[in-house]
């Protein structure tokens, strides 16, 4: 609808409104006062039923007395006779005590009676009195009914006395006889349903009708009603003053809307070229009313909007190409350093922050600031060590009350006492970021527990802070909403670089003793043998097998054996190295890595091993309250690259035919692989017999004979180059 239009439908609101309100008050006035005069006549009409219905059962009683006080039979009928002959009765009936008819008078009504004192049951044929016969000792004789017939005479006669048309109805609520006109009958039977009680209902055609009975002294179901006495005229002449008077008022209406709508009507134009994308319309000035003020302040907003769409449309495009970098660099990339520099730098050209910083949590409660930009000179102290490390404990100062509640914060900063570690600015916004909730939408963090103020908040992953806004003005909510959006990706982006790190750790480790596993094994080793080559070092192979391990699952159980792997891998964790590689080759095989060891250092490392499985059971759970202790042993077979194979696999296999002759010699002890023959570079080594203890001077032998005859030898010396710990 156009606004000229609404403007003459409120006019005609406003007109229209009294004239309806008053028309509908003088109708409704005069429609309650004809009900309430139609109830008062309904209810003197149903006192007046129930009189003359009490009159003529009290008039068949009197006849059935007169008759029951005649002793003689004989005497009694002339007597009943004597009734009927009088009126008093149309018809009377005497029974013996059986019940059998004794005398009955011609010409009786149509049953069924309705006893005056009994229950309505159903149609009514005549109203009926009975008495009892007795002797002067009291026993019963019989009885005396007197009736008369409720016919349509009676009925006409009732509707004569009470002034209203009489309903006579069955049980079943259908017309027995009335004194209703045939075309408003069933309207007055229809509305009968509706009068319960005394109430009363009114009829489609104008009528009043109210329910008499039955009732105690009353068992006739009647339905008396009455017409209504409204002025035919009435509602007629009222429709024509209301249809008069919205006549006129449509008239002015109309002349109002159009002579007020026409400065809207420009203005709407020039709106609608705005909306195309014209911002040089402009509105005429026709007055100075309000509307004159609204086209005045429309072409000033017009001209100010050109300017700021110029300097929006080049924001845009600024913010448009960070977005882009920054998708481009979470689809690329997953150095978790790289995303968040990219992160930070968009979040302050997004906002026009000077400075700023991407803080996460560690496991300590304390945000450490992995990414800054801008804070040089903004520290509290002199000290040069501070902007080495941004640290805030969860709880502290505002990052650490962000991220101990959840809660975004933006403000004038306030220099606290003592110091924080926050960097000193003049404005300030700070929102967290958390983990995304895989049931849904991410989680605000929550207060810490039990008041320890060092708990994070559930799933919390850090905090984006930005510092002193260009142009001196404090951070608004849109900077809020858009810092809010970069910290959504900052979360994503910390919690796909955590996943992807795990998904990286579980493809290469073993899900029960958190070894490396088969397939990071064939990696390590091809590396490791590179790494030898390159520096012209050893690299060790240890393939051990725990001896009889299918007597541990048969006799223990599998949940037993799996409990003996896990310890064993635990035992072998504890005696490499931290440079060295533990792998589960599958079951219950396992192969150590010893890069930068020759022989006699493999050795050691497998009689400490051997001795650390031997001497000490493993402890599983038992069916009692003890745990029971498993003894178990190991077989190793060592083999040393270059000096055993000349390959990755090649050297495998040779510490895997070296294990198999461990396991052949009895089992509980190691077996060093055969020299590898016809390659005069490879190390000419002493060969070492298995044993499961050293030598008497307590260190295998493996290298070079001395003058003296011992073996000389051990883990190679030298620089180590710089390794990455893997598996810990």
């Amino acid at each position: 609808m156009t606004l000229r239009g609404r403007l003459t439908v409120a006019f005609l609101v406003v007109v229209l409104g009294p004239v309806l309100l008053g028309a509908f008050f003088v109708g409704a006035t005069l429609s309650a006062v004809d009900r309430s005069r139609a109830t008062e006549r309904l209810g003197l009409a149903a006192a007046g039923v129930r009189t003359s219905v009490d009159a003529l059962c009290q008039q068949l009683r009197a006849a059935a007395d007169a008759v029951a006080l005649v002793a003689d039979p004989v005497a009694r009928s002339r007597a009943a006779d004597q009734v009927v002959g009088r009126g008093l009765a149309t018809a009377v009936v005497i029974a013996d005590a059986a019940g059998r008819t004794t005398y009955a008078s011609a010409g009786g009504p149509a049953g069924p009676w309705q006893d005056c004192a009994g229950a309505p049951a159903g149609r009514v044929g005549a109203l009926a009195v009975q008495v009892r016969l007795r002797d002067p000792a009291g026993a019963d004789l019989g009885a005396v009914v007197a009736a008369q017939p409720v016919d349509p005479a009676f009925v006409a006669r009732l509707a004569a006395v009470t002034g209203v048309d009489v309903t006579l109805l069955d049980g079943p609520g259908r017309i027995t006889h009335t004194t209703e006109d045939p075309g408003v009958r069933a309207a007055v039977l229809a509305a009968a349903g509706q009068a319960v009680g005394d109430r009363v209902a009114g009829t489609g055609d104008g009528r009043y009708v109210r329910r008499v009975g039955p009732s105690p002294g009353q068992p006739l179901p009647l339905v008396l009603s009455v017409p209504a006495r409204r002025p035919p005229v009435l509602f007629g002449a009222l429709a024509g003053a209301v249809a008069l008077a919205a006549l006129l008022a449509v008239l002015a209406a109309w002349r109002l809307a159009r002579v007020t709508t026409r400065p809207l009507v420009e203005l709407a134009g020039a709106v609608d070229r705005v909306a195309h994308g014209d911002l040089t319309a402009r509105v005429p000035v026709r007055s100075r009313d309000e509307i004159g003020r609204l086209a005045a302040a429309f072409n000033r907003m017009m001209r100010e909007t050109g300017s700021y769409v110029a300097a929006l449309t080049s924001s845009r495009d600024q913010l448009r190409n960070h977005l882009v970098v920054l998708g481009d660099t979470l689809a690329s990339t997953h150095d978790l350093q790289r995303i968040l520099r990219v992160i930070l730098d968009s979040a302050i050209a997004g906002t026009g922050a000077r400075a700023g910083a991407v803080l996460l949590l560690d496991g300590h409660g304390v945000l450490v600031g992995q990414c800054v930009e801008g804070l040089a000179g903004r520290w509290p102290t002199d000290d040069p060590a501070d902007p080495a490390t941004l640290r805030v404990p969860v709880g502290t100062g505002v990052v650490g009350a962000v991220a101990a509640t959840g809660e975004p914060v933006r403000g004038r900063w306030t220099a606290s006492d003592p110091p924080t570690g926050e960097p000193t600015c003049e404005t300030y916004v700070a929102v967290p970021f958390a983990a995304p909730d895989p049931r849904g939408p991410e989680r605000p963090g929550h207060p810490p527990l039990d008041g320890d103020p060092a708990a994070p908040p559930s799933a919390a992953l850090g905090v984006l802070a930005l510092y002193d806004r260009l142009g001196g003005h404090e951070f608004d909510d849109d900077d809020l909403v858009t810092l809010r959006t970069f910290a959504g990706h900052a979360a994503v982006a910390v919690e796909n670089v955590r996943v992807h790190e795990e998904a990286q750790r579980l493809s290469l480790t073993d899900p029960l003793t958190g070894l490396w596993n088969y397939r990071y094994l064939r990696e390590s080793i091809r590396r490791e043998v590179e790494r030898a080559n390159r520096f012209g070092r050893m690299l060790s192979v240890l393939a051990l097998d725990l001896d009889r391990f299918k007597h541990v699952n048969d006799t223990w159980g599998h949940a037993a054996g799996d409990a003996v792997l896990v310890e064993f891998a635990r035992r072998v964790r504890g005696v490499i190295r931290e440079v060295d590689l533990a792998f589960r080759q599958g079951g219950e095989e396992f192969v150590v890595l010893l890069p930068e060891t020759d022989a006699r250092g493999a050795t050691i490392v497998a009689e400490r091993l051997g001795a650390v499985v031997r001497d000490q059971p493993v402890p599983v759970d038992g069916h009692g309250d003890e745990p029971l202790r498993v003894p178990v042993t190991v077989s190793i077979g060592i083999a040393v690259y270059p000096d055993h194979a000349a390959g990755g696999q090649q050297v495998l296999d040779a510490a895997d035919d070296a294990l198999y002759a461990a396991k052949a010699a009895g089992r509980d002890g190691y077996r060093m692989a055969p020299v590898a023959v016809g390659d005069p570079a490879r190390t000419q080594e002493i060969p070492v017999a298995a044993a499961t203890v050293s030598p008497p001077d307590g260190l295998p032998r493996a290298g070079a004979a001395d003058p003296a005859g011992a073996a000389q030898g051990g883990a190679s010396s030298g620089p180590h180059p710089p390794r990455q710990s893997r598996g810990r």
